[in-house]
C-alpha cells in the first residue's frame, strides 16, 4: 500500500457518479473536458492508496432518447438506460488507463465480448491490487435505480463510505435551482433521510445503506479536490449515517 494510504479516512470507498456529471455543460453526451476533469480527481485518490470503485449512471445518453421513451414498456427502458451506463464505464475506463490507472469494468449485465460480468471474488482482487472497478448496468434488474445499485456494491465490496458525487454541494430541504430558500443540511441520520423525502437517493438505496451501517457523503463533483477532501476526512458536502 502506498505511504499516503496510512493518512487517509477512508481506505475503501465507493462513488457514485451521475452520468449528468460526464456531460458538462452540454444538453447530453460525453463531454471531453468534463470527463477528464473528473478522471483527474479520480486519479488523485487513487494515486493516494485509496481502493477506488464507481458505480456510473447513465442519464447524460439517455436523455438525448428520453422523449421518444414516453410509451415504452418500462423493462424495455431500464434495459436501455443500463446500456447507457456500459457507455459511460468504458469511456471512464478509456480516459482512466490514458491517465495511467489501471481499470476495470464489470457489468451486472452479460455482455461478455464488451466487459467482464460482474464477480465479487475478482472485484476484490482488482481493489487490493490498487486498480479501480467501476461497476456498470446497475443492479442487471429494471425498476432498480443505479443509486440502489451503488448502496448494493458499496455493501458488497465491503466499502468504508459511499460517497455520491452530483451537480449540487450536498443535500437541500428543496431544489435549490428553484427555492433560492432552501436549507443546506451539513449532517442527517438515514432515518430524517427517508422522513423528510429529501430525495438524495431513493428509498431503497437508503435503507441498504442503514442496513449496513454505510455512511453516504454527498458533494460536488465539479468542485475540484472535493474527492481528496472527502476521503481525508473533511466536512463536504453533506454526511449521511
Amino acid at each position: 500500500m502506498p505511504p499516503a494510504a496510512r493518512d487517509i479516512a477512508y481506505r475503501r470507498v465507493l462513488i457514485k457518479l451521475s452520468g449528468e456529471a460526464l456531460m458538462g455543460d452540454a444538453a447530453y453526451g460525453i463531454s471531453r473536458d468534463a470527463v477528464a476533469s473528473i478522471v483527474d480527481d479520480l486519479r488523485q485518490v487513487q494515486a493516494a492508496g485509496v481502493q477506488l470503485a464507481i458505480v456510473v449512471g447513465g442519464g447524460n445518453l439517455f436523455r438525448g432518447v428520453s422523449e421518444g421513451l414516453a410509451h415504452m414498456d418500462r423493462v424495455k427502458a431500464d434495459y436501455m438506460g443500463m446500456l447507457a451506463t456500459v457507455m459511460n464505464g468504458l469511456a471512464l475506463q478509456d480516459a482512466l488507463r490514458q491517465c495511467g490507472v489501471p481499470a476495470h469494468v464489470q457489468s451486472a449485465l452479460p455482455i461478455d465480448r464488451v466487459v467482464d460480468g460482474f464477480n465479487r471474488a475478482h472485484a476484490m482482487d482488482h481493489l487490493d491490487a490498487n486498480e479501480v472497478v467501476i461497476f456498470v448496468a446497475g443492479t442487471g434488474n429494471p425498476y432498480f435505480t443505479t443509486d440502489t445499485a451503488a448502496s448494493l456494491r458499496a455493501a458488497e465490496i465491503q466499502a468504508d463510505i459511499l460517497i455520491k458525487a452530483t451537480k449540487v454541494d450536498g443535500v437541500y430541504s428543496a431544489d435549490p435551482m428553484t427555492n433560492p430558500q432552501a436549507k443546506r443540511y451539513d449532517a442527517l441520520s438515514y432515518d430524517e433521510v427517508l422522513e423528510k423525502r429529501l430525495g438524495v437517493m431513493d428509498a431503497s438505496a437508503i435503507a441498504l445503506c442503514r442496513e449496513n451501517d454505510l455512511p453516504l457523503r454527498v458533494c460536488r463533483v465539479f468542485d475540484k479536490g472535493n474527492l481528496m477532501r472527502v476521503v481525508n476526512g473533511e466536512d463536504v458536502g453533506t454526511i449521511v449515517r
